[in-house]
Formats: structure tokens, C-alpha cells, sequence
């Protein structure tokens, strides 16, 4: 399921493929004009009005597209994770309604290694991985690990 938001491009990166563009077209006009020119004093008013410009552009063009991927791709990310942790049962009664079952109710805890939480057996973000491992009373009473958001474990962490 698709939504709007992620259908729609970025402001930002139209932004910036038309600066880009823009610049490309002053800098050609420059050259073209620069190339017609015999002397230096005939050349630098093309310098002047189309190619500085126009590589300014060029870099505003730029710094847009490398800042407005990310972004997006943040809002990508964020948009997901809500669907995720707001998904609604199917037989719900209101559209607003959120899910009253829990997504896990296992008591073996596991976690992945090299990661910061501690799962349910059953969690969908641990469910089915090979490399899920018992969780380690140490790691937990160490503050290394946290509880996961998504399956809520127990507050007390793993035990034995």
C-alpha cells in the first residue's frame, strides 16, 4: 500500500534538477557567446551574465539534490515504520481504531547480534532469522540492550 506522500517527488529535488538544468543552459549560452569573440574585453560580459551563473546554479543544483535525497528518503523510512507500528486489525469497527492484540506474546527473549534491543521469540523483526540469539542477562544489565517497541517485552528484561 502506497501512499501519496511517497507517490510524490520532493520539492526540493524538483528544485534542484531545475537549477541544475538552468545552469547547464546558461553555461552553453556562455560558451557559445565566448566562442564568437575574439578579444577578452568582447568575452567578459558572456563570463559575466551566463556562465558564472550558470555554475552557480549548477552548484545550487547540486547541494539541493544532496540534500533533498536523504530527506526524502527519511520521510520514505518514517512513513513505513508507521505503517508498521499502526498497522489496524481488518475487522476493525472504526478506521481509527488501533490493534488491541499484542504482536508478540512469547516469553523466550532473543536478540540480533550488533543490535541495541532485546525481541520476543515471536516479534515480527526477529521472527524467522537464523541469527537471532538467546538475549544476555549482561548486555541487558549493562544498558547495552533496550526493550523492542514493536513486541514490548518485558520491562525486566531477559531473566537466566
Amino acid at each position: 500500500m502506497r501512499t501519496r506522500r511517497l507517490r510524490t517527488a520532493h520539492p526540493v529535488l524538483w528544485a534542484g534538477w531545475a537549477a541544475l538544468a538552468a545552469g547547464a543552459v546558461l553555461c552553453v549560452l556562455g560558451w557559445y557567446g565566448i566562442s564568437g569573440e575574439r578579444y577578452a574585453e568582447r568575452q567578459l560580459p558572456y563570463l559575466a551574465s551566463c556562465t558564472v551563473p550558470g555554475a552557480a546554479l549548477i552548484i545550487a543544483g547540486a547541494v539541493l539534490l544532496t540534500h533533498g535525497g536523504p530527506a526524502s528518503a527519511a520521510a520514505r523510512v518514517e512513513e513505513l515504520y508507521g505503517l508498521l507500528v499502526a498497522a489496524e486489525p481488518a475487522d476493525a469497527e472504526e478506521p481509527g481504531q488501533a490493534a488491541s492484540a499484542p504482536v508478540a506474546t512469547s516469553e523466550e527473549l532473543l536478540t540480533v547480534p550488533g543490535g541495541t534491543l532485546w525481541h520476543r521469540a515471536d516479534c515480527p523483526l526477529v521472527a524467522g532469522k537464523s541469527e537471532a540469539v538467546r538475549a544476555d542477562p549482561r548486555l541487558w544489565a549493562s544498558g547495552e540492550l533496550g526493550p523492542c517497541p514493536i513486541c514490548e517485552p518485558p520491562p525486566a528484561g531477559p531473566v537466566g
